[in-house]
């Protein structure tokens, strides 16, 4: 469901609506039906919804309409306007999904975006999903976020910048390599991955003279990592590493603090971009984009990044099952 006064209805709907031209494979929504059918009404939009009891009632559903498991929000819900009282049910929709995929009653989970600011109000103690879902599904959960130009690891993510560099280590920076490098050869069918580090400091500390951090915390990952025999190199200046031809020259990019990689993905490919949670047990991804409160209700969102998190899934589920 996610932040359900934001854009996740709204796409969710027009996705089902796209579905057969887009090529997709059914899908369910956990979801409060009645605020479906009203979003619907407004939007304009000829979707029918049909009520499922379980996952596995889907596939039948899904030529009829837009299957949705119900999740009630205790609260009557204005597009644009969050209340926490529907926090509950926004987790709660997130567990439930979480759940069928530990069961293997879905082959994945595709969360729609969630506004913390609404949660941590309502009592939520997770930075954000990721970590949610690492404490849901186990594994040690990493955000990836892929599109067709360009794929981005973020080693320290929802934290002031601050923090970033304070908690930033060698040991922190093989941990996150390994799992990346595990699941572009597992999940995304790639054989022999490629990672790119990028410099914390700018030009990679040039020498020193603009930080110690480089030689001393991220020169060492990349030693270590080659050393295990992944295609490692780094620290690499991240003001030359995103631009085309840059980017053939490796798999993924890996930065040291958040924004330093996720400004390059989103303003490469903002609506071909998925989040990706890499590091678990089930397969999840996300739309690389917020609630988008202003968009709410008026029929403007675009659903591609939802589209986009729907087949990368699939694709996801594939490749594993293959490896």
């Amino acid at each position: 469901m996610g932040e359900p006064a934001g854009i996740g209805g709204d796409i969710a709907l027009m996705a089902w609506a796209r579905a057969k031209a887009e090529g997709l494979q059914p899908f369910y929504l956990i979801d409060d039906p009645e605020r479906l059918a009203a979003l619907a009404g407004r939007l304009g939009l000829a979707v029918p919804l049909t009520v499922i009891g379980g996952p596995a009632e889907t596939a039948a559903a899904f030529d009829l309409g837009l299957p949705v498991l119900p999740q009630p929000l205790p609260a009557a819900c204005e597009p644009g306007k969050p209340d926490e009282a529907n926090a509950a049910a926004v987790l709660g929709a997130i567990r439930t999904g979480v759940a069928h995929c530990r069961s293997g009653e879905a082959s994945g989970i595709v969360t729609n975006p969630i506004h913390k600011a609404v949660l941590y109000r309502a009592g939520f103690k997770h930075p954000g999903q990721t970590e949610f879902l690492g404490e849901l599904a186990g594994g040690t959960p990493v955000m990836l976020l892929a599109s067709p130009m360009l794929r981005v690891v973020p080693v320290t993510i929802h934290m002031s910048l601050a923090e970033a560099i304070a908690t930033l280590s060698t040991d922190l920076i093989v941990e996150t390599a390994r799992i990346t490098h595990r699941a572009l050869a597992r999940d995304f069918g790639i054989p022999h991955p490629r990672l790119a580090l990028c410099g914390l400091n700018p030009h990679a500390g040039e020498g020193g003279a603009l930080g110690r951090e480089d030689g001393a915390v991220v020169a060492p990952a990349v030693e270590r990592l080659r050393a295990e025999g992944i295609d490692a190199r780094g620290p690499l200046p991240a003001d030359t590493l995103f631009h085309a031809e840059a980017r053939e020259t490796y798999d993924v990019a890996l930065g040291m603090y958040h924004d330093q990689v996720l400004i390059p993905i989103k303003t490469l490919d903002i609506w071909g971009g998925v989040n990706v949670t890499i590091g678990l047990p089930i397969i999840r991804t996300s739309p690389d984009h917020g609630t988008a409160f202003e968009l709410a209700g008026t029929g403007q969102a675009k659903p591609d990044s939802l589209i986009a998190a729907l087949k990368l899934a699939r694709t996801l589920v594939q490749n594993r099952a293959r490896a």
